[in-house]
């Protein structure tokens, strides 16, 4: 299948990052979301991205616009009826994300693929929700979506070889580096880097080192550009919190067991960047 017309589910971050790697790539894509608040804040974050990169130089003013006039928003999962690919990315919400599928299912053409941009939650779940398991796959962007250069496909059982044929071939064109992981918790990247910044705040509940103390210390030692609290404030804590609680109930590792720390924040609303507030405060 050629696949020309995109659909993106959600505006919010990552959501936002997509749709401009998408339209940045030459294709034409709605987004779409139901809090028509979220697709302007959605929009003006592209803009600002591609007007930053204009200063640089990476990007004539045409090319700015151009990009701009390939996104199209929508308040109504209808829209994306005729879309070639629609990639979901809600919130972390395994109910939610079978409840999109689902109607998803009943709205688009029974070619269309669907993906995922879960980071860690079951795809095959997912699946079931469809009557289209085998064209259902987990594509993991990372964040910021425009700048991180993996695109990281899941597989599930019954992801069929000609969907994951057809999506590592058109991922290529997003200029990313693809691989494909199986569907099992956090995949490659989140299953190996998660226990690693719940780590940094369990040090931190430990006292044995302050917030930038182990900041600085991961920046300069491994040359991370960024701290993992800084990190974690980045995702949100909420969803670093989500993504922890599913790789726990799955595997068991202790590894995996949320910090005190990172739950009682949560529960305070203190959720990182989003809200102004987690390890750091943001104006």
């Amino acid at each position: 299948m050629e696949v020309k017309k995109l659909g993106v589910v959600g505006c919010g971050q990552m959501g936002a990052g997509i749709v401009q790697v998408f339209a940045q790539a030459g294709y034409d894509v709605i987004a779409v979301d139901t809090m028509p608040g979220m697709l302007e804040k959605g929009l003006k974050g592209i803009d600002k991205r591609l007007a930053g990169r204009v200063e640089k130089g990476k990007l004539s003013e045409d090319q700015k616009k151009a990009i701009m006039g390939r996104i199209k928003t929508g308040t109504k999962l209808q829209d994306l009826a005729d879309c070639d690919v629609v990639e979901e990315a809600a919130p972390e919400d395994l109910g939610l994300k079978k409840k999109l599928f689902a109607e998803l299912d009943r709205i688009c053409k029974p070619e269309t693929i669907f993906g995922s941009n879960t980071s860690g939650l079951s795809v095959t779940d997912m699946a079931v929700a469809t009557k289209r398991g085998d064209k259902v796959i987990g594509m993991h962007f990372h964040n910021p979506a425009p700048v991180m250069q993996l695109l990281e496909l899941v597989r599930t059982i019954m992801t069929s070889q000609e969907t994951i044929d057809t999506v590592k071939q058109w991922g290529g064109t997003l200029g990313k580096t693809v691989v494909v992981a199986p569907d099992v918790g956090g995949f490659i990247v989140t299953r190996l880097f998660t226990p690693f910044l719940l780590g940094a705040v369990r040090m931190l509940e430990a006292g044995i080192a302050t917030r930038d103390e182990i900041d600085t210390s991961m920046k300069l030692a491994v040359n991370h550009p960024m701290g993992p609290l800084e990190v974690v404030d980045f995702i949100g804590l909420d969803t670093e919190l989500s993504i922890a609680q599913s790789l726990y109930e799955e595997t068991k590792e202790v590894k995996y067991a949320p910090p005190l720390l990172l739950i009682k924040m949560v529960t305070a609303g203190w959720l990182g960047r989003k809200t102004g507030k987690g390890f750091y405060e943001y104006k």
